[in-house]
């Protein structure tokens, strides 16, 4: 677990932005709303004028009865709304092409292994050789790549302080680039209704030094537990992470669950299940029947397999 005397920040959302795609929706945020009050203020302004001018007792405003249109007032009622819309239509361009989740956010970028279960998130760090249940670590200032799938039913994952959301699909992977520019604490959740049990999925990202970087990778190298078929089986069981412990025989060891990575290619084996294999309900992840002892993984191929895109 991260040093609690680190003081990091807690962002809850892109209002408290730790990346540029979170300042960026900040940033339309703000232009939008601008562009709103364009139409909303003259509205709420002129709103007791015209009660007042045109009241039922010694109204002041002239009585024109046989009063038609006025081309100046058509202009600026059509006019204004419709060059409000352009313009947001036109940012609201620019910010799609430019947040990109495909577009790298830097040169070499950090490849993170993303995998959605019912109610937990797997997260495969292949070059450090380690996985991290419910909790992403990634270096201050580095560009983060998360390819991701799910093992379940569809989910879509959500950094709001950091990079937003993006859906995940089984037998599918989507990409989903960030960069974390100060150092502090994010939560990240699912956002898509899985279930009764969906709001307990929830992680929490730090963005750390290096240096803690470094250091929390060496820890969870040191673990003794091995993310291999049989744990994951297990870990693929409906419940929480905290739930998951009990099964894994580390019920009181505190902290998020820390695995060495003792397949390599567990999430091309979980992509594969789809693809070579009959599913069924004892051998589904979510699945009320799901039964760990019948959900087998089959063996990783040569050729690489990444699932077909979103």
């Amino acid at each position: 677990m991260i040093d609690p005397t680190t003081n990091l920040a807690i962002a809850e959302s892109f209002l408290q932005p730790m990346g540029p795609v979170a300042a960026d929706q900040l940033q339309h945020l703000k232009f939008v709303t601008l562009l709103t009050l364009i139409a909303v203020v003259p509205v709420m302004l002129s709103l007791p004028w015209i009660l007042w001018r045109y009241r039922r007792s010694k109204p002041t405003g002239e009585y024109r009865p046989n009063w038609e249109s006025n081309w100046f007032l058509e202009c600026l009622m059509w006019g204004v709304p419709i060059l409000v819309v352009a313009l947001i239509g036109v940012n609201l361009t620019i910010m799609t092409f430019r947040l990109d989740p495909y577009k790298e956010m830097g040169k070499d970028p950090l490849q993170v292994q993303v995998i959605g279960l019912d109610w937990k998130w797997i997260f495969i760090y292949p070059s450090e050789g380690v996985a991290l249940v419910d909790e992403l670590v990634v270096p201050e200032g580095r560009a983060v790549e998360l390819t991701l799938t799910t093992d379940t039913v569809m989910q879509s994952m959500q950094i709001s302080a950091i990079v937003g959301q993006i859906y995940a699909m089984p037998a599918m992977t989507t990409k989903l680039n960030f960069r974390a520019v100060k150092q502090g604490e994010a939560k990240g959740m699912n956002s898509q209704f899985t279930g009764n049990g969906f709001w307990k999925q929830r992680f929490q990202v730090y963005s750390v030094s290096k240096e803690e970087y470094a250091a929390r990778m060496k820890k969870a190298q040191s673990s003794d537990l091995s993310l291999t078929a049989d744990t994951y089986a297990i870990l693929a069981m409906q419940g929480t992470s905290e739930e998951a412990k009990k099964p894994l025989a580390i019920e009181n060891r505190k902290g998020p669950i820390e695995m060495v990575l003792g397949d390599p290619k567990i999430f091309q084996r979980v992509l594969a299940r789809y693809m070579v294999d009959k599913m069924t309900p004892e051998s589904q992840p979510g699945s009320p029947s799901y039964d760990p002892k019948k959900s087998k993984l089959p063996p990783a191929s040569d050729k690489p397999m990444m699932g077909m895109e979103m």
